[in-house]
């Protein structure tokens, strides 16, 4: 089974790599990744106001950044998340010389001002990208949210003027409330498969869309999540709170998994099975819209109807 896929114009062994998350922090964790069988390394973000006023944390990532590029042969992968125009664009620069194979440009941003309309939303990330694609020469992935209003109009903007990749999608932390103290209380709460499905449906409208690649994050703990996400359109599957909680070896049960799972079902490679479920391949595209909400509905009434509800 040929696994090799291409993402961000690198030809990478297998789609499965850890996604942006406090793993790489840990030397000995990287090195024990890449030994799992990891093909390409994605660092956590560096966020800008981590390092306003604290020059020290950008010194630091780098330097983690090159203690990584020395000992490992995959593609480093840096992540940044920005707050000002200048500061994406300085920042870029710095993490590309320092030795970045690719840079995921990770846009979490809540839209909270009402007097800020859908499409000024979606033009400042595309203002971004297009000043970065000017002056980085790396490739650039965009790791979006999935709360655009309208999700396919932006992914073709980034793929007009150049985004290499987008990852689907940034998962934010909902902070709960602490009712007591009448204030948010923040929790981290790692993802399940039911995280998954979200990602499914829109890998699965883009693909076959847009000329840029596709990667799933969110969601995949499992052989069988994977095998969906390659099945719906994704060029890269990146995986975080399966390796939180299961360590590097869930990676390689993952990978092998998939190869098995391929084989019994007569792929040949990874290119034959990508985008076999999409809206694209589909013999019935509406499927991804609107009659698909029907069928759910009429689905439930003929269960609620069977249990005598």
């Amino acid at each position: 089974m040929d696994l090799r896929t291409r993402y961000l114009g690198l030809t990478l062994a297998h789609p499965f790599m850890p996604g942006a998350s406090p793993l790489d922090q840990d030397l000995d964790m990287v090195l024990r990744l890449e030994d799992a069988g990891a093909s390409a390394i994605v660092m956590h973000s560096l966020f800008e106001e981590e390092i306003d006023g604290h020059v020290a944390a950008a010194d630091r990532y780098l330097e983690r950044l090159l203690r990584i590029k020395r000992r490992v042969v995959i593609p480093v992968i840096a992540s940044l998340n920005g707050t000002t125009a200048a500061g994406w664009l300085r920042y870029a620069g710095l993490l590309q010389k320092g030795g970045a194979d690719a840079l995921e440009l990770n846009f979490y941003h809540i839209a909270t001002d009402p007097s800020e309309d859908a499409a000024a939303v979606e033009r400042r990330v595309v203002d971004i990208v297009a000043v970065l694609k000017e002056s980085i020469a790396i490739p650039l992935a965009v790791k979006l949210s999935p709360f655009y209003s309208a999700l396919p109009h932006l992914a073709a903007q980034l793929d007009r003027i150049g985004a290499d990749g987008l990852v689907l999608f940034n998962r934010f932390y909902q902070p709960d409330i602490d009712p007591e103290r009448r204030e948010p209380r923040l929790e981290l709460r790692y993802s399940d498969s039911s995280e998954l499905l979200l990602r499914l449906h829109w890998i699965a409208i883009l693909y076959g869309r847009i000329h840029s690649s596709l990667a799933v994050t969110g969601g995949v703990h499992t052989p069988l999540d994977a095998v969906k996400a390659v099945v719906a359109g994704a060029d890269a599957v990146q995986m975080v709170s399966a390796l939180m909680t299961g360590g590097p070896g869930a990676l390689t049960r993952v990978r092998i998994g998939v190869e098995r799972w391929a084989e019994e079902h007569g792929y040949a490679s990874l290119d034959d099975m990508r985008g076999v479920a999409s809206a694209a391949r589909s013999a019935n595209p509406i499927d991804y819209e609107r009659a698909n909400y029907l069928e759910v509905l009429r689905s439930a009434r003929r269960t609620a109807s069977v249990s005598g509800h």
